[in-house]
């Protein structure tokens, strides 16, 4: 059976590879912005990972388990996504100092042979450090802040501002690696 990754993530192709390297990757077209925040995290983010997987589903031909993400940041009753400039980037790691926050990682795994589709949702709280104003414009300007959920990569320059971790690092950075593991094996495909 073929495994397929529905993203254009390069995290997310690189945390897979620590799976199995005999996957193939068909970026998602599903539109995110469809799906509207009721307050609940780990529904949000497992209806969104649904919904990019399915979107991959018609351009697969032979029997695939299909893996959509998404990941989001929650912090203080609000969802932090991507940033759309350094302004709001700057905004939101300003927030995020000296706080702790959630990042929310959503996994749909779908079985096209079988129909049969699982979805999971992992939750890691992490603690940033008290950051100043010119460390934000640093990090801002290292290029990293407008393509993540939060403004941050943990996995880049931003492991400087993480006090602590409480979860699973693998769920920040975009894709929970051992509850893909159970979740692919749960469905009977061979890793």
């Amino acid at each position: 059976m073929d495994i397929i990754l529905a993203s254009a993530s390069l995290r997310r192709v690189e945390l897979l590879k620590k799976i199995t390297s005999n996957f193939k990757v068909i970026v998602s077209d599903f539109e995110e912005s469809d799906v509207l925040f009721s307050g609940n995290c780990g529904d949000y983010v497992m209806t969104l990972a649904k919904g990019k997987a399915v979107a991959v589903c018609s351009s697969v031909k032979k029997p695939a388990a299909i893996i959509g993400c998404d990941t989001i940041v929650y912090f203080k009753g609000k969802v932090l996504g991507k940033p759309k400039n350094n302004k709001q980037a700057f905004q939101m790691l300003s927030d995020l100092s000296d706080n702790t926050h959630e990042v929310y990682t959503g996994i749909a795994v779908i079985n096209t042979g079988t129909q049969e589709t699982s979805t999971e949702y992992v939750c890691t709280e992490v603690r940033f450090s008290k950051l100043s104003s010119i460390e934000i414009n640093n990090y801002i300007e290292k290029g990293e802040s407008l393509d993540k959920a939060g403004a941050y990569g943990i996995q880049g320059a931003a492991s400087l501002f993480v006090e602590e971790i409480k979860g699973c690092y693998y769920s920040v950075v975009g894709l929970p690696v051992n509850k893909l593991y159970f979740m692919l094996r749960e469905m009977g495909v061979n890793l």
